[in-house]
């Protein structure tokens, strides 16, 4: 009995430093998380104490370090939207088209092939897209417009953005794949068996039982397209200008984030000060992100139930 016993307290042990272990891990998470919130947030106050904050969000002249310097951040964070749409209208189109191909028409010996080599492309530096990007795509971005009498730059936001869509296809792609082929086959025996193609059950069953998982791969995309430099740095220019034209250079967050903290200013001045609001900025519209595609996520689940049910 006393053998029991000890085995007993034992394996009760074992189970709750197993259930530390993981609260630790959970809270060094959540505790990481609201340092870099307080980190950001007291200086971005302290530029705030300096600059008006309504002309940070509206204003449409970023100029600093010259006399009278403003602060209008409404041009960089456009062109940072901007770039982040097309390189999400280039990534999720094509990697979500070959995530159908492979979970749903490839064989398995193509798939063994295609998938590593599409995943390579993840494993690129990002400096080689910026060259590729600087080199390659924008002159033919040059040339293409050139053809249809339009005028672009060679420092152009579309060239910026195709470069990061393709960037970000591994992402996009690997992670649908696996929630594709996540989908039970017995949903799509029984659309077969309901008369449907193998199109109309893709389409109607598949990829709706997988669109939490698609649309969460697809914000994982736009959060690293959000967050590149290099691309943005050696393709679309460092002008920030308030534009729609994507065949315009123009500058983002991260690259104007760059430029204000290796100046050579005074670490409690405006131009350095205002690298942390405009971290701040990006991190609650990274949050507020997070917020619409997790309750888009929960409408697809509702949805789907009530589809099964």
């Amino acid at each position: 009995m006393s053998t029991f016993e000890s085995r007993k307290r034992s394996r009760e042990l074992n189970e709750k430093l197993i259930k530390l272990a993981l609260i630790s891990a959970a809270a060094i998470s959540i505790l990481t998380t609201f340092g870099i919130l307080f980190s950001i947030l007291f200086e971005a106050i302290e530029f705030f104490k300096l600059r008006s904050f309504w002309y940070f969000i509206t204003g449409a002249t970023w100029s600093p370090g010259v006399i009278g310097s403003q602060f209008g951040a409404l041009p960089i964070f456009a062109g940072t939207f901007i770039i982040t749409i097309i390189a999400l209208g280039v990534a999720i189109p094509v990697g979500l088209g070959s995530a159908i191909y492979m979970s749903e028409y490839a064989s398995a010996n193509i798939r063994d092939y295609l998938k590593p080599l599409l995943e390579i492309l993840a494993g690129i530096p990002t400096v080689v897209y910026g060259f590729f990007a600087a080199i390659t795509v924008a002159p033919l971005v040059v040339q293409i417009a050139e053809f249809f009498g339009l005028e672009a730059t060679f420092n152009s936001a579309l060239a910026s953005g195709v470069v990061m869509g393709i960037m970000i296809i591994p992402v996009i792609s690997s992670l649908s794949d696996d929630v594709i082929r996540a989908v039970p086959d017995s949903q799509r025996k029984a659309a077969f068996a309901l008369g449907m193609t193998h199109g109309e059950t893709i389409k109607n069953i598949v990829l709706p039982s997988a669109m939490p998982g698609i649309i969460s791969a697809s914000l994982l995309g736009l959060s690293k397209a959000l967050g590149e430099t290099m691309i943005v740095v050696m393709a679309a220019g460092l002008r920030p200008n308030l534009s729609w034209n994507p065949l315009e250079d123009m500058t983002t967050v991260t690259v104007t984030i760059v430029n204000s903290l290796v100046g050579d200013f005074e670490f409690n001045s405006p131009e350095t000060l205002s690298a942390f609001a405009l971290g701040l900025i990006l991190f609650v519209v990274t949050l507020i992100l997070n917020m619409i595609s997790l309750s888009l996520i929960r409408k697809f689940k509702e949805k789907y139930k009530v589809n099964t049910l």
